[in-house]
């Protein structure tokens, strides 16, 4: 079971079950969503993802017809995505996580559209698109 939170700590969640499907993405649209250089995201069932707090603290923003990302209204943490083709899935920002994660990062997307300054130093695989 996993716990996070965003950054003012308005909005809780839980999870209960493992992560699946965690990777970095190095895309411009996710830095520029995240702020940084990469996202690292991963899946969860929507069934087994509950808000303790704050889901009235949302804030959805409608990127095309079939996917909204959520951010806190308060502090601006980016929470979760979703996309309308795929309900049963939810998109989770590992960075929110406030206990151990033990899955492990699957790989790195979209690295020959990463930032110029960003310099990947670790083995886990790199794919240049999804």
């Amino acid at each position: 079971m996993h716990q996070g939170e965003c950054l003012c700590g308005k909005v809780k969640f839980q999870i209960t079950q493992k992560i699946t499907d965690i990777i970095m993405c190095h895309c411009s649209e996710c830095r520029r969503v995240q702020g940084t250089a990469f996202a690292t995201n991963g899946n969860v069932e929507s069934k087994n993802f509950k808000f303790l707090s704050g889901e009235n603290n949302l804030t959805e923003f409608r990127e095309n017809d079939n996917k909204s990302r959520f951010f806190c209204q308060s502090c601006g943490s980016p929470i979760m995505a979703q996309l309308k083709n795929n309900p049963d899935y939810t998109r989770i920002r590992l960075g929110l996580i406030t206990n151990e994660i033990e899955e492990a990062i699957e790989k790195h997307i979209f690295v020959d559209s990463k930032a110029n300054w960003d310099v990947i130093c670790d083995d886990i695989p790199q794919h240049k698109e999804w």
